[in-house]
């Protein structure tokens, strides 16, 4: 019996025609359903993984949750991590690889009250500083490290370091003099809570030469020796890029998408159409290849630690093209 009757027989007997399971994909978020990570409910809701024969499930972040604990676990496939975190496990014998890199530059800065005194960096030592951890302590350090600022509080010219929630309470509260935020989020909690810009002074990461890389793509080094893996996450990053370039290019609408994901409901529109962006300034210039200088420039500020650095040797293998080439043909 042919192929074609085969066909014939299932149409006249009303049986459906087999069809091939798409891959499955689970994407474990950095943080929580915000515009941070819109090229990716955009590339769902917009069919560009249905596409590429994907059944992608994103799994949204939160203070408790961890990307590397999670890949750690086998929690998920690929993770939104920053390439300090990444390294820094791989170090300590998780091996991440970044196989992708959307954001081109880094959003992180500390915030500051600008009637205490503080117009320079340097005039940040003995102040309290409230900073993020979970690895997002990393660039902080290392910063402080390349100022020759202690960082335990103890004698003339340390900081305080306030180990910091997620929230800006403490520099409105007046409990640390600096606070960290990021240029599409926190920084604008402050000024909706009734603060002007002009009570304000900020310390972007970029503008002080140790801006290390955020938000890019880690999988797990052993699964890159598998094909079919490598075909999968292929597709998943060529997708994930096309939905980054829609949501640069169309920032509203993109918003728009990441409310509808967000189930708890607590996003709202104003904040999410101004973190879109400001977001889509730090994801453009990125086609999702990892620029060898963006990333030689983080492991330096890492190495830069001091008594105390992030890493203490160059990492090999933590970052591979293979993945995008093949995406980006």
């Amino acid at each position: 019996m042919t192929s074609k009757t085969l066909t014939a027989l299932a149409a006249t007997l009303g049986l459906a025609a087999p069809a091939f399971a798409a891959d499955d994909v689970t994407l474990q978020l950095k943080w929580v359903t915000q515009a941070q990570f819109a090229g990716y409910y955009v590339a769902l809701e917009n069919g560009f993984y249905d596409e590429e024969d994907l059944n992608v499930t994103v799994l949204a972040g939160g203070p408790d949750i961890a990307p590397t604990q999670v890949i750690a676990g086998g929690g998920a496939d690929v993770v939104v991590e920053w390439m300090p975190a990444a390294l820094a496990a791989r170090e300590n014998g998780l091996p991440l690889v970044n196989i992708a890199q959307p954001f081109k530059s880094s959003g992180m800065m500390l915030t500051c009250w600008n009637d205490v005194g503080i117009d320079k960096p340097e005039s940040l030592a003995n102040r309290t500083l409230g900073v993020w951890f979970f690895g997002n302590e990393y660039p902080f350090l290392s910063w402080m490290s390349s100022l020759g600022i202690g960082t335990d509080g103890k004698g003339e010219g340390s900081v305080e370091v306030l180990k910091q929630g997620f929230n800006v309470d403490p520099l409105l509260q007046r409990q640390a003099d600096c606070i960290s935020t990021m240029t599409y989020n926190e920084y604008w909690q402050v000024i909706d809570s009734g603060v002007g810009a002009d009570e304000l002074i900020t310390f972007k990461y970029q503008d002080q030469g140790v801006a290390t890389m955020e938000d890019g793509l880690y999988v797990l080094e052993s699964n890159l020796s598998d094909d079919a893996f490598n075909d999968k996450m292929t597709r998943f990053v060529r997708a994930s890029m096309k939905g980054w370039k829609w949501a640069e290019e169309n920032p509203e609408k993109a918003a728009m998408i990441v409310l509808d994901y967000d189930e708890t409901g607590a996003q709202t529109e104003e904040h999410q159409i101004r973190m879109m962006g400001e977001v889509a300034k730090l994801t453009a210039g990125s086609n999702g290849a990892l620029d060898p200088a963006d990333y030689e420039r983080t492991v330096a500020t890492l190495l830069g630690g001091g008594s105390d650095p992030v890493i203490t040797k160059a990492p090999e293998g933590a970052w591979t093209h293979a993945i995008t080439d093949a995406a980006l043909k």
